[in-house]
C-alpha cells in the first residue's frame, strides 16, 4: 500500500510541475499566488513533502484549474 501511495504522490509532484509550467509560472510566483512559501514548492515538485488537501486546493487555485484537474494523474508517467 506504501508503494502504491508513493507512487500517487510522485505523479501528483510530477503533474503540479507540468501545470505550473504550462503556464509559465515560476515556483516563485505559484506560491505567491497559492500563498504557499516558496520552499514548500520546490519540495513538492521534488517530491521531499507530499501536500495536504488544503495546500493542493490552494496549488489548483492558483493554477487557475479544477481540483480534480489536478489530481487526475492518469496520463504522468513515471
Amino acid at each position: 500500500m506504501k508503494n502504491d501511495f508513493g507512487k500517487i504522490s510522485s505523479k501528483i509532484s510530477q503533474k503540479i510541475k507540468l501545470e505550473r509550467n504550462k503556464k509559465g509560472f515560476s515556483q516563485e510566483e505559484l506560491a505567491s499566488r497559492a500563498n504557499i512559501n516558496k520552499n514548500t514548492i520546490w519540495k513538492i515538485e521534488t517530491g521531499q513533502v507530499s501536500p495536504n488537501i488544503c495546500t493542493l486546493e490552494k496549488i489548483a487555485h492558483a493554477l487557475e484549474i479544477e481540483f480534480t484537474t489536478l489530481m487526475d494523474v492518469s496520463k504522468v508517467d513515471l
